[in-house]
């Protein structure tokens, strides 16, 4: 254990320590404490970001610059939206990953390969819409994410 401790101190002061960034899809320590119905409404909070995301885009194309804006102040809104997009479905991807697959759909389920496909179908769906700003992508995603509510339902406490 002492020579644990010094190898990880001796890495801190190289600065050669690094740790992974949180993927905000709670823990993977079995703390027994699940909300899954709030972590598909989240989901669905993150669809529906990403749609007015691509809704703007889409306003924002070809419009014409407003009095006192200049053309690089619409860029950088259209550039806003797009990271907007970008984390709100990579924090989809990987609260399925992280969070669904990793700890709750189990191989032992009976219809474990259908809650694989569908888990799946909502990852792939969210890289889709980070790769266009069509409208039915994010329709896509928010129908796949819907898919998985059956699984997840409401608990009253």
């Amino acid at each position: 254990m002492h020579r644990l401790v010094s190898v990880l101190a001796l890495h801190l002061a190289l600065g050669q320590l690094a740790f992974a960034p949180s993927a905000d899809a709670h823990c993977q320590v079995p703390c027994g404490i699940y909300d899954d119905a709030a972590r598909v409404a989240a989901l669905l909070e993150d669809a529906a970001t990403i749609a007015k995301a691509d809704a703007m885009l889409a306003q924002m194309q070809g419009k014409p610059r407003e009095p006192g804006k200049q053309g690089v102040d619409v860029t950088n809104q259209q550039v806003r939206w797009v990271m907007t997009k970008e984390e709100h479905a990579q924090r989809v991807i990987d609260t399925v990953a992280n969070y669904f697959l990793a700890q709750r759909v189990k191989a032992d389920q009976p219809d474990y390969a259908e809650r694989l496909q569908k888990h799946h179908a909502v990852i792939v769906a969210a890289m889709q819409a980070k790769q266009t700003a069509a409208p039915a992508a994010a329709e896509t995603l928010k129908k796949a994410i819907e898919a998985l509510r059956p699984y997840y339902p409401e608990h009253v406490h």
